[in-house]
């Protein structure tokens, strides 16, 4: 958990990083900016701090040595060698440029900002900030002239869509320090380049990444195993993904045992889900953990991903949220058509 309500704005230097890909330039500044107004670092802190709002840390990582990954390296130079805040904003602008070579990449301002005062887990430490700003609105401009109010337009960045931005914390560094991060396009493949080309993270191991391994081997055995190949009803399958976002909702603590005698329910199915957890941590390389406390943020951010529809041809969409025991499948042989029926007590 971080709070910001006491952060300094203490350093900036902005840069401009254009696409390599299409021939775009690297745009150095000669020095950082000084910033005596304190409404401008207002609304920078603003710009840069609001997007933030997901207990979703990260770490910094390499396959061969954590030393040798470009933007843990400088964020440890400045923060315990004290080597130039300018050296290191070039440094770190050469890394994204030359990582910003996919055609779909936009070029744009790039900045480096230096944080005190940060609270994060009841810590008080600094911070790096690393932040993009790729798109620009259209602002209606009205001002006066002479005896008539007047109109016009200009191009700038809106204070409430941050594009891409990194918190590194001077906090944890021998796991890779603590890291956070927010990327408004990363649901396109050129945009992972930000988490993984650029600075090279994997998820921090605490109950947010618990919770959310969780949910994720959950939803992979409704998919893989309890599914329609294996003869289990759409019903059930939707029931199965209600009952454990649920169980996630409703308690503090995940107990494995406690949420297969709950969930699960059938020993045939939790013989097959333990089978499943097994191939789901050989697969994903990582260990799902039996006991944790559970994180709302990642229960909330996993909850979208389980659907509760189900489709009958293309003539009804059912949203259910529950209480399995009040439908019904049956089959009219008249008809030759299946058939549910949905029991209830009041109608909206």
């Amino acid at each position: 958990m971080f709070n910001f309500e006491d952060i300094n704005l203490d350093r900036i230097v902005v840069h401009n990083v254009g696409n390599k890909h299409h021939d775009e330039d690297l745009k150095l500044s000669k020095s950082e900016i000084q910033l005596d107004d304190d409404d401008v670092k207002e609304v920078l802190l603003k710009y840069f701090l609001t997007a933030f709002n997901r207990e979703e840390f990260y770490n910094f990582q390499h396959e061969t040595d954590l030393n040798m990954n470009e933007v843990f390296c400088y964020a440890s130079e400045y923060f315990e060698e004290n080597v130039s805040f300018y050296d290191q904003s070039t440094n770190i602008a050469v890394h994204l440029y030359e990582k910003s070579n996919h055609p779909n990449i936009k070029g744009g301002e790039f900045y480096l900002v230096g944080f005190s005062n940060c609270v994060v887990d009841g810590e008080v430490c600094d911070a790096l900030g690393i932040f993009k700003s790729e798109n620009k609105d259209t602002f209606l401009k009205v001002y006066q002239k002479q005896e008539n109010i007047e109109l016009g337009c200009e191009n700038g960045i809106n204070i409430k869509k941050l594009d891409k931005g990194c918190l590194i914390f001077n906090s944890e560094k021998d796991k890779g320090f603590k890291v956070c991060i927010v990327d408004k396009t990363n649901s396109n493949k050129e945009a992972l380049y930000w988490k993984e080309d650029f600075l090279n993270l994997k998820l921090r191991e605490d109950n947010f990444y618990h919770t959310q391994n969780y949910l994720d081997m959950c939803k992979g055995f409704i998919g893989d195993v309890y599914n329609d190949e294996n003869e289990v009803a759409k019903a059930d399958q939707i029931d199965l993904m209600n009952k454990s976002i649920n169980f996630f909702k409703d308690k503090k603590q995940f107990n494995e045992e406690l949420f297969k005698t709950e969930v699960i329910e059938q020993p045939e199915v939790a013989t097959a889900f333990d089978e499943y957890k097994t191939y789901y941590q050989n697969e994903q390389g990582t260990e799902v953990t039996p006991e944790f406390t559970i994180n709302n943020d990642a229960v909330k951010g996993e909850q979208k991903h389980f659907k509760h529809i189900l489709k009958l041809d293309k003539n009804f969409h059912v949203y259910i949220h529950g209480q399995r025991k009040f439908i019904e499948k049956g089959y009219d042989a008249a008809r030759d058509l299946s058939y549910y029926k949905l029991f209830f007590r009041d109608e909206n």
